[in-house]
């Protein structure tokens, strides 16, 4: 799907959903622990004085000059799990960030969560 290398690239570009309406900017990719491919991504999101971050999948993701279009509508991505800006995803958040999207949750083979921030 995504070159791992470009990550980093990507922080701060517009995210826009399949309308091109902007969702936010991106702050973060996590990748799946078990194959180290970019998975979700967390896009900031609110009002200058209540942001927070929320959860996106990569799958069908695309790039372009200064955007990352996922394939998921504005109205999904705002009603997603969420973080506080600086906050941390809790291994027990993990599922519902998955069954929002409808995604098969899985953690690893040894109980290791799913996702890790890249």
């Amino acid at each position: 799907m995504f070159e791992a290398d470009d990550i980093r690239e990507w922080r701060g570009h517009d995210v826009v959903d399949p309308k091109d309406h902007k969702l936010g900017t991106l702050e973060s990719v996590y990748v799946d622990t078990a194959t180290d491919e970019p998975f979700f991504a967390t896009v900031t999101v609110g009002l200058p004085t209540r942001r927070r971050l929320v959860f996106v999948p990569l799958v069908g993701a695309t790039v372009g000059p200064g955007y990352l279009k996922v394939v998921h509508p504005k109205n999904l991505v705002k009603q997603a799990p969420s973080i506080d800006t600086d906050g941390v995803l809790a291994a027990e958040d993990e599922p519902a960030v998955f069954t929002h999207y409808g995604l098969e949750y899985s953690a690893g083979a040894g109980g290791e969560r799913r996702l890790a921030r890249r």
